[in-house]
């Protein structure tokens, strides 16, 4: 079965939507699943949390698989250190990209182009989008077949979410008509505090079943990972991060069946 292709997204920055890409993706890995990474935020902090700062693929990073037509879409993927997770590098290049992709053909297609020649050989791949609703963001949103959203649970955490769907939304009609709400994530939750439990009830109110029922509590560890270029499940598979991850993977996948069984004729 072909890979299913998901972004993750959210214009504002802040929310733990590469922490989401890396440690998703990786715990998904460990359950055998293949799986690749694309980095399309032009701080690259993706490539950099799994220990591949400044690594090119053979035919170079993301900024140069929007932008050229050269090259087999196997040439601009990196191994990582986790069994089954692979990765498109970025790097400051792809900052450009943005002023480039305006002049090119089919401007908002060119991941959605990659991606297709890469479908056979991925269970999933998950885009990590840039905080921004700019034709980065765009591409990652005409590519994929659904968006999981990462909220954080704080005061402002539906703010913008409107200005987000509605981008869906034109996505949606215009240029991507498959294109489905993969889930919303709780991020950053802190069950001590009224606020948080307050957040939190109110998303759910406000996106029903789509929000998980796993929640991603602060965690440390979630935030030291990175610095060690590795997934927290790696850097610390006892911490409340990681296993967190590790049930998000379980209710991902389980959800997916479901929806598959559902969608079975």
């Amino acid at each position: 079965m072909p890979a299913r292709i998901v972004a993750v997204a959210n214009q504002k920055g802040g929310v733990a939507k590469t922490t989401t890409t890396i440690n998703l993706g990786a715990s998904l890995a460990l359950a055998n699943q293949r799986i690749l990474l694309v980095d399309l935020d032009p701080q690259a902090n993706l490539t950099s949390g799994l220990g591949l700062k400044d690594q090119r693929a053979p035919a170079g990073t993301a900024y140069e698989a929007l932008t050229s037509d050269e090259h087999d879409a196997r040439d601009f993927v990196l191994a990582t250190s986790v069994d089954h997770l692979s990765l498109i590098p970025a790097d400051r290049d792809l900052t450009g990209a943005e002023i480039e992709l305006v002049s090119l053909l089919a401007r908002e297609r060119r991941l959605a182009r990659r991606l297709e020649a890469l479908r056979d050989e991925y269970d999933f791949i998950f885009i990590d989008s840039p905080p921004s609703l700019g034709l980065l963001t765009l591409n990652a949103l005409v590519a994929a077949d659904s968006v999981l959203i990462p909220l954080n649970c704080e005061y402002f955490a539906l703010e913008g979410i409107a200005e987000l769907t509605a981008t869906i939304e034109r996505v949606r009609h215009a240029l991507n008509p498959g294109l489905g709400l993969e889930g919303v994530l709780l991020t950053m939750y802190d069950d001590r505090t009224n606020l948080g439990q307050q957040v939190s009830a109110n998303i759910r109110e406000y996106f029903g079943d789509v929000v998980y029922r796993t929640v991603i509590p602060r965690n440390v560890r979630l935030g030291e990972a990175p610095s060690h270029g590795v997934p927290v499940i790696l850097y610390d598979a006892r911490s409340k991060g990681a296993e967190a991850y590790v049930a998000l993977a379980h209710e991902f996948l389980a959800r997916r069946a479901a929806r598959a069984s559902a969608a079975a004729p």
